[in-house]
């Protein structure tokens, strides 16, 4: 079957030959084919080719997302990277979420791990709205606090033991930030699309650049191709510890 399966919505590229077979099967209700995404939100070109509406709640991981995919962006190839933060974070830890969507990271965190506080922080309005749905439907609204707004910009004075950096693209320039709002000794996964050549250095130059102005120094914990990204490009991921 191509395409992805996102709750019981298939998002296809382009129109399957086989529909006729494929709108048969139990767990198919919609078809739709996604084109260009657009803008630092994420947001994709639709068009509806089976069935009506474009909400659905998909299960992963014993989570449940609930998710419009002509609104907000679900990434099937970063399901790995899912599961394992999921069992990362400590007993009693503060998380920041810099970039949380609709919960990717923050919802299997909250509920697979024991963290004291997930701070979520997303600008998107329309994604923030499906994170505050998610934490209600994962009952997690004890340990989960959303924030929309510039992650950039929020009062967070080195109280986090952990920080998600899990946007590509600009993810860079907010290094700084991260690094006033982190502990000592604490811990960023930091995700940058990163050309072949510099697939791990380019990411650990940057975060270590990040720590330096502030005199601090970096410990590499992990690092990690979550996905070929475009030709030549990756996904990766480094884990680093900042003294």
């Amino acid at each position: 079957m191509k395409g992805k399966l996102i709750g019981d919505i298939l998002v296809v590229k382009k129109e399957p030959e086989d529909l006729e077979e494929l709108i048969k099967l139990p767990y198919i209700n919609r078809v739709v084919k996604i084109g260009h995404i657009h803008g630092q939100k994420r947001q994709p070109e639709i068009e509806m080719i089976y069935g009506e509406g474009t909400e659905t709640i998909h299960k992963e991981n014993y989570c449940k997302f609930k998710i419009d995919v002509a609104k907000v962006m679900w990434s099937k190839g970063n399901t790995g990277e899912r599961l394992r933060m999921s069992k990362l974070p400590g007993d009693g830890e503060t998380i920041i979420d810099m970039f949380a969507g609709i919960g990717y990271f923050t919802i299997p965190m909250a509920v697979h791990s024991n963290p004291e506080v997930i701070h979520a922080v997303e600008i998107n309005p329309e994604s923030y709205h499906f994170l505050c749905e998610n934490i209600k439907l994962n009952k997690v609204e004890d340990t989960v606090r959303p924030i929309l707004g510039d992650c950039g910009k929020q009062d967070f004075d080195h109280v986090a033991d952990r920080i998600m950096m899990g946007y590509i693209g600009t993810t860079h320039h907010y290094l700084d930030s991260a690094m006033d709002y982190l502990k000592e000794d604490g811990i960023i996964h930091y995700h940058e699309s990163t050309p072949e050549p510099l697939i791990y250095t380019r990411p650990i130059e940057r975060v270590k650049a990040a720590a330096k102005k502030q005199g601090r120094s970096i410990e590499i914990l992990n690092k990690r191709c979550i996905k070929k990204y475009s030709p030549g490009v990756h996904h990766t991921v480094v884990d680093i510890q900042v003294h």
